[in-house]
């Protein structure tokens, strides 16, 4: 990923002009009186087309606009006397027309000159010439004949034009002669050959000049050359053909280009070589053409002058040739006189100096006239190449022209002396503001008018002094430079201008931005042809700043194709091609900088399919596969697939044969006997796989005896009396040769007989009839063909034909061994009577009936129990106690089941009864409570009678002792008197048989309580210690209701098992399943939660609106215990019912009660 930022090339621009305006003369304003100062001239030496008009330009400024004069060959030139000749309004440029006359007369060397009231200006002398092309003299080139070897040079000698033509060699057929290192052009347009050979005969070697002004082009009569071998030249050292001689002298001016030329003829040809004796070569300046025949080193200087050594070499030996060079220099400027600006009574200073080779003379001048020759001036001093005006005064201005000129050319400058008195004025735009990047350079211009010139000082924010020094430099034209910019430089700046006659203000502000930056960069991207590619380019940049976003693809913008999706911060291109791989760079330009960043784009596709596949090394059972892989398309190749087609067998049918690595060309295929083959192969990379490749030329293995035998062989029997043998037929490729068939045998095992046999085709089973019932054979299958057979298949075991059992289990019995279990028995049944494989018994079982008088009889479904194998015993789980069932035994085989055993009947014995149905408590009352029940549904036996425990839960949660009573069958209710009022009671209800009790069912219930008062003379309810008492007790409820709300919430258990431990009741005792006798508290025997009553007004008790359980007394859901039947929440009074019907008894509430309806 590449990243680049730079400030943007326009503030570049305006830093280098301001540069510039800093070294360049003082302006003035064109408003102010000034002398002229020429804007325009034409260059020193102007050749023009005689087809075209002559144009000479000279332009020049001043105040007043100063008038145009020309001269030509040093006398006046009136251009008005002469139609032809036309001066430009406003200007000096001279327009000729030289259509219909004679070019010629106009050339010369024209100069001209500016003036107005306050001096004149003098343009260069400019030399006019027309150009020329002139025809080739005429003459008769004679035909050259020359051995094959020598040297040779074919001369050009174009004529002389004006500029000199373009010279180049062709044929007939306007063909370029093709140059090389043995056949070479110089620079003055000759042919050179080192050495001929015979094919360089031919009858037209053509010269060609083409002159550049004009477009024409001037051709040679042809030369002919012949290369005879009759007599060849041998073999040569180097020697040159020009330049002559062991030495030669070159001189160049200062600042041109340094032409050096060596041909060498030899043979072999030669090489060419150069080298500066003393020195090194230029190497940035220096450059070879011509097969290194010519050394050309650019923008010569003073230091290129010395030796030059060109080499010749080839293998009979070395030549050599020094070129001594002199460098000369026409005048070049050291420092050109500057234009001053001087307000009366000051002194200034005109400097002319140059340099050249050799020394140029210096002239002055002052408005066009020799100084020597101009109005005396005392003001005035000319020292060689200065001249000191002292204490100038108004009205002397005047423009002073300086001449440097030597034998290779001149320099003129003018430059004006302007005498003015003029207050300051400031000429940059008021207000501007300047915008820059941060930690980059700011320039707040102050361009400035006066004279004499003006101070300029700076200040910030109108206030703070900007003195020369760190971070602020001051120039010389008034220009505050910032070298590294920053935010807190931001702000108002005050340029002044001052001078004696008055000052200036100007305000421009700086404005310093965060500088642009890409935050997130473009990823290196590797993407499959056909899907998409993104790019992304989040930047961050100042606010204020536009930014623009553009994407170059290898530095060209994007195209515009609808593929190319540019977004605000990322590029994505869709369906990526492969022309659409290379360096993506987002840049983010704004008006002051930009920051950029790249990323390459690979796409990658799956490979092209390989070609060229050859066979070689072909044997019986093998061949080598050769391949040339197709393009990768940037992902590497991982490993070709080698597929085949069975022309004779599958055609159309590939199939994968093996794998090569990717770096493969070959592989060695191993074949199988007869077999049309063709390979085809495809290679993968990371992107998948290519196109199959061309198939191969077709190979044809010869046929062979079967390599493999059927498989998964087997003899099963289907039906009684028949052998079914199958197996998985061979394929066409493994039939290894034509007519395949399987040789099917078969022989009943363990006996002493051949081998049966039968040969079939193009099926994969074969059926053995009339066989024994269930008898074990012995099976093969074998495959062969016209060449042969396989090797001798190993035999496989199978059985015939199952039947069904013929005989019954007998000697069937049956132990009982409790109430719900028994256990049978059998003789299992001979071998030869299952007539298959055993597959076990089948037990059927029904309930015929119970023994109880009551039960009503009812039809019983049968059931199966199954016992796989040879099995003689068998358990019958689940059985009903008390009841009588019958019983039979088939043995069962994979045909189905035998005949069924003689029946059997057995008795289960009694078993403990079931739950009583029902448990009700009715017509409660203050001391009594009335118990109903019903008998069990399964009595399981002959039902004893009942048992009945009880006991009382007090107020403080804890349960009382418990007291059983015992009832014949045939009593299903009592009345329990002696009991507390208002008092809470479980009862826990089973029935037994002489087997023991069943399991017990339980209920709760409450007294009712008892709210009679003892018969006295005075109105209780009126006397004051009632009235207190009952508002204590309603007080102490409402404390009491409170603190259940609050342990409601937190929750919390029922203190049984503490007060159990303390107290050790023997007759509160676990009740065991046997015993009858009683555990803790609990209702997890039958999860029926306690309940108590209200009696209403009827004596009635309406169990589905009155009972209360401990759900409605816990923290919701059933009430549950503890392992040490505890309870796990609250026995707390919630009462969810309706309270109403407490208001219509006409008994008083219990305290439950009455706590339930404050809740």
């Amino acid at each position: 990923m590449d990243r680049n930022r730079k400030w943007v090339p326009g503030f570049g621009a305006v830093l280098l002009t301001l540069l510039s305006h800093m070294t360049s003369a003082l302006e003035v304003p064109l408003d102010l009186p000034q002398p002229p100062t020429i804007t325009l001239q034409s260059p020193k030496d102007y050749i023009f087309d005689p087809r075209e008009n002559i144009v000479i330009h000279c332009e020049a400024k001043g105040k007043p606009h100063p008038s145009f004069s020309w001269t030509r060959n040093g006398t006046h030139f009136d251009e008005e006397k002469d139609p032809k000749v036309l001066m430009k309004p406003s200007s000096g440029t001279l327009v000729i027309d030289i259509s219909g006359e004679k070019a010629e007369a106009y050339e010369g060397t024209y100069q001209c000159t500016a003036h107005n009231e306050h001096g004149t200006a003098v343009s260069n002398s400019i030399v006019i010439r027309q150009s020329r092309s002139p025809l080739w003299s005429k003459e008769r080139n004679e035909a050259i004949v020359v051995q094959i070897g020598v040297s040779l040079v074919l001369q050009c000698r174009p004529p002389a034009g004006l500029p000199p033509p373009v010279i180049f060699w062709m044929d007939n057929n306007f063909q370029r002669l093709q140059l090389d290192k043995r056949v070479s052009q110089a620079l003055n347009g000759d042919l050179y050959f080192s050495n001929v050979l015979p094919e360089d005969t031919r009858s037209d070697y053509i010269c060609y000049a083409r002159f550049p002004h004009t477009q024409t082009i001037q051709q040679k009569q042809p030369i002919s050359v012949t290369v005879l071998d009759n007599s060849p030249e041998g073999e040569r050292r180097p020697g040159f053909m020009t330049p002559f001689g062991a030495t030669s002298t070159k001189m160049v001016l200062r600042g041109e280009t340094l032409e050096l030329e060596c041909i060498a003829d030899g043979l072999p040809t030669p090489e060419m070589s150069w080298q500066k004796d003393g020195g090194e070569l230029p190497s940035t300046r220096t450059s070879f053409y011509n097969f290194k025949r010519t050394l050309k080193v650019s923008e010569v200087n003073e230091a290129d002058g010395g030796d030059y050594r060109c080499t010749a070499t080839n293998n009979l030996g070395t030549a050599y040739h020094i070129i001594k060079v002199t460098v000369k220099a026409a005048p070049f400027w050291v420092s050109a006189p500057r234009n001053l600006i001087l307000a009366p009574n000051e002194t200034g200073i005109l400097t002319c100096r140059v340099n050249g080779e050799p020394k140029p003379k210096i002239s002055w001048f002052v408005n066009g006239v020799p100084i020597e020759n101009a109005p005396e001036d005392h003001s005035r001093k000319v020292d060689d190449d200065t001249v000191i005006l002292s204490n100038v005064q108004s009205g002397s201005s005047a423009v002073y022209q300086c001449n440097a000129s030597n034998d290779f050319g001149y320099l003129m400058a003018n430059a004006f002396v302007n005498v003015l008195a003029e207050p300051p004025r400031v000429l940059t735009p008021p207000n501007r503001v300047y915008q820059v990047i941060t930690n980059n350079p700011a320039l707040l211009h102050c361009a400035s008018f006066g004279s004499p010139i003006p101070t300029i000082t700076w200040f910030k924010d109108s206030q703070t002094s900007v003195k020369n020094g760190d971070p602020y430099v001051i120039h010389e034209n008034g220009t505050l430079d910032i070298h590294v910019a920053q935010p807190l430089n931001s702000g108002k700046y005050t340029c002044i201008a001052t001078n004696i006659l008055g000052i200036k203000e100007n305000h421009v502000f700086l404005e310093v931005k965060e500088p642009t930056r890409i935050l997130m960069q473009p990823e290196y991207k590797v993407v499959q042809r056909g899907m998409s590619a993104v790019f992304e380019c989040k930047v961050k940049h100042d606010p204020s700043l536009i930014p623009t976003m553009t994407w170059l693809k290898d530095n060209t913008e994007v195209s515009k194709d609808e593929r190319f999706q540019v977004d605000v911060d990322s590029l994505t291109i869709t369906d990526v091609e492969d022309e659409d791989e290379g360096t993506y760079t987002c840049i983010m330009n704004t008006t002051l900088d930009q920051d950029s960043a790249s990323a390459m784009l690979t796409v990658v596709e799956s490979p092209d399919p390989p070609t060229d596949l050859e066979l070689t090394d072909q044997t019986a059972r093998s061949v080598q596969l050769t391949w040339t892989p197709g393009d990768e398309h940037n992902s590497p190749t991982e490993k070709f697939l080698i597929q085949y087609e069975d022309l004779l067998h599958q055609p159309g049918v590939w199939i994968n044969l093996t794998d090569a690595s990717g770096t493969s060309t070959t592989a060695q295929l191993k074949l199988s006997p007869y077999v049309y083959y063709s390979f085809r192969v495809l290679g993968m990379n990371r992107v998948g796989y290519s196109q199959p490749s061309q198939p191969s030329s077709q190979y044809r293995t010869t046929p062979a005896a079967p390599d493999d035998n059927p498989s998964d062989v087997s003899g099963v029997g289907t039906q009684p009396g028949n052998l079914v043998i199958s197996w998985t037929p061979l394929t066409g490729f493994q039939a290894n040769g034509p007519n395949l068939e399987y040789r099917v045998q078969w022989r009943a095992k363990d006996v002493d007989e051949d081998w049966s046999s039968k040969n079939v085709a193009n099926v994969s089973q074969f059926v053995v009839t009339r066989t024994p019932i269930y008898v074990p054979y012995e099976v093969k299958v074998q495959a062969l063909n016209d060449y042969g057979t396989a090797s001798e298949p190993e035999a496989v075991f199978g059985y015939s034909g199952e039947d069904l059992p013929l005989s019954a289990p007998d000697s069937v019995q049956v132990m009982v061994h409790n109430s719900t279990l028994a256990e049978v028995h059998w003789e299992p049944v001979s071998s030869p009577s299952v007539r298959g494989k055993l597959q076990g018994y089948k037990v059927y079982y029904r309930r015929e009936r119970g023994f109880h008088d009551t039960e009503e009889a009812a039809e019983q479904r049968e059931q199966v129990l199954t016992f796989s194998g040879n099995r003689s015993e068998g358990r019958l789980p689940g059985l009903q106690p008390y009841s009588l069932y019958n019983l039979t035994i088939r043995v069962l085989n994979s045909k189905g089941e035998g005949p069924p055993s003689p029946s059997k009947k057995f008795e289960t014995p009694e078993g403990v009864p079931g739950p009583p149905s029902f448990l009700n408590v009715v017509n409660p009352s203050l001391d009594s409570l009335t118990l109903e029940w019903g008998p069990p549904m399964n009595n399981n036996g002959r039902l004893a009678g009942y048992t009945l425990k009880y006991q009382p839960v007090n107020t403080t949660k804890e349960l009382g002792p418990v007291k059983s009573m015992s009832f014949p069958a045939n009593e299903t209710s009592i009345t329990l008197g002696y009991l507390n009022s208002s008092m809470l009671y479980k009862f826990y209800l089973s029935a037994k048989t002489i087997k023991g009790s069943g399991p017990i069912i339980t209920e709760e219930a409450f007294t009712v309580m008892d709210t009679t008062v003892p018969s006295r003379q005075v109105d209780i309810a009126t006397q004051g210690w009632f009235i207190g008492l009952m508002c204590a007790i309603a007080l102490l409820i409402l404390v009491l209701l409170i603190v259940c709300f609050i342990k409601r919430n937190k929750g919390g258990k029922y203190p049984v098992k503490e007060k159990e431990d303390a107290h050790q009741d023997p007759e509160i005792q676990p009740m065991k399943e046997d015993d009858g006798t009683f555990g803790e508290y609990s209702d997890t025997e039958d999860h029926k939660p306690l309940k108590g009553s209200r009696t209403p007004s009827n004596g009635t008790v309406r169990r589905d609106e009155s009972d209360d359980s401990l759900v409605d007394y816990g923290e919701g859901g059933d009430g549950q215990f503890n392992e040490d039947g505890s309870f796990i929440g609250q026995y707390s009074g919630k009462k969810e019912k309706d309270t109403h019907e407490g208001n219509e008894s006409s008994e008083a509430p219990s305290p439950v009660n009455a706590m339930n309806s404050f809740v």
